[in-house]
């Protein structure tokens, strides 16, 4: 999963994805209300903003490897969840929250917020490990934190 991103220099990349953060910034702060009033004041078009807004993320957003989303999705079987938290404590790794959606056609889908400070291991090892359960038919990472 990690293999899919890269830690690039700011000064490497174009200038929208910059403004795309500070975009984010002024929304998060309130001075802009809008989607529309950020990416005007930025100089960037509304779809720019939206096409990247869940791709870039900074530093003071990512410290790597302290807390992780992971969405599974479960064959609705007896014993499904335990063996989850079962491979997700055995690799020292700490589950914060739980959110397990009603199983609909025989699968359900589960999310996981977990602490990774004591994780033994990294966390492409422990994703690896959960979707080589039988049973499981896919994680995906949904954050870094």
């Amino acid at each position: 999963m990690l293999s899919e991103y890269l830690i690039v220099e700011k000064s490497a990349l174009p200038d929208y994805f910059l403004k795309v953060v500070e975009a984010r910034h002024l929304l998060e702060s309130g001075e802009c209300a809008q989607v529309i009033d950020a990416a005007r004041a930025v100089g960037i078009s509304r779809s720019t903003y939206y096409k990247y807004k869940d791709k870039i993320l900074e530093p003071s957003q990512l410290t790597v490897g302290r807390k992780a989303s992971l969405m599974l999705t479960l064959n609705h079987q007896a014993g499904m969840l335990s063996k989850v938290l079962n491979a997700v404590s055995a690799c020292r790794a700490n589950i914060l929250t739980i959110t397990q959606s009603l199983p609909i056609h025989g699968r359900a889908s589960i999310m996981l917020s977990i602490d990774l400070s004591q994780l033994t291991g990294t966390l492409d090892a422990l994703i690896s490990t959960l979707d080589g359960i039988d049973g499981v038919e896919h994680v995906r990472l949904l954050a870094l934190e």
